[in-house]
């Protein structure tokens, strides 16, 4: 029997809040420096990840070794088309994923892993979309910081205030107080951001629904996990499991930005 050693539980959770904030700080400014960057710089960055994030997917699917590699190559050419150096992400390259999502699903006989294809490529897509507009740097800035916002004030107001669990059949952690300090975060950040890059009007609210659709993100992916049986989508992270884990609200915030850029509607 093990003898019990005072603080060593508290000792344990600030080593691995440490890593955590560590490990987020890192992905943070590998971010921010290939958003700077843009171009090639940032659809390395952006590719790559959508790729970890299909590989998880396909995981989660139980997917053979086969239709794992059929996915990762038909979506690798994807994004190739939809690089600064070829196509962009345009209406030539969207079209060409979603063509490539119907040929995974019916040739690997699962419509979910060619639905991993629109969930791995749409927020790709629409980010890599959105870096390309006139106001393309800050604009991808605000939607990226949304999501940060969102989960660092998630994290920190749901530890210090707890209280009464979000969706505890999906994601015991979650609380309605952490998803009130991610709205909060996500706004003032969204706000800041916006007014100081003179970014359309309607950005300057629109932090808080997007940090509801990302809190929605993060607990679809919880679904597909506990689905699964797992507890994280991989162990890429240190502290934070795999890219699924970390870029499940960038998928809808990322999706909807995109889309509602393409349409005209942030003009």
């Amino acid at each position: 029997m093990k003898a019990h050693v005072p603080g060593a539980a508290p000792a344990r959770r600030r080593s691995d809040l440490a890593t955590r904030a560590l490990a987020g700080a890192a992905m943070i400014a590998v971010a921010l420096v290939a958003l700077a960057l843009g171009g090639v710089a940032f659809w390395l960055l952006a590719s790559a990840a959508a790729l970890l994030m299909l590989a998880e997917w396909a995981g989660l699917m139980r997917a053979s070794r086969l239709a794992i590699g059929l996915s990762l190559a038909a979506f690798g050419f994807a994004l190739l088309v939809a690089s600064p150096l070829v196509n962009g992400a345009s209406e030539a390259a969207l079209a060409l994923l979603l063509a490539l999502a119907i040929a995974v699903a019916a040739i690997g006989r699962s419509g979910r892993l060619g639905a991993g294809l629109l969930y791995a490529g749409l927020p790709v897509f629409g980010l890599l979309f959105l870096r390309a507009q006139p106001h393309g740097l800050a604009l991808t800035l605000w939607t990226l910081a949304i999501v940060w916002a969102t989960d660092i004030g998630a994290y920190f107001s749901g530890r210090a205030i707890g209280g009464p669990k979000l969706a505890p059949g999906l994601s015991p952690n979650k609380t309605w107080a952490g998803l009130g300090g991610g709205v909060v975060a996500a706004l003032l950040a969204g706000a800041v951001i916006a007014l100081s890059a003179g970014l359309p009007r309607a950005l300057i609210v629109l932090g808080a629904p997007m940090a509801v659709l990302a809190q929605i993100g993060d607990l679809f992916e919880s679904w597909l996990k506990r689905k699964a049986g797992v507890k994280d989508s991989g162990r890429l992270l240190p502290g934070h499991g795999g890219a699924l884990d970390r870029l499940d609200g960038v998928v809808p915030v990322a999706t909807l930005i995109g889309f509602a850029a393409a349409m005209g509607w942030l003009a």
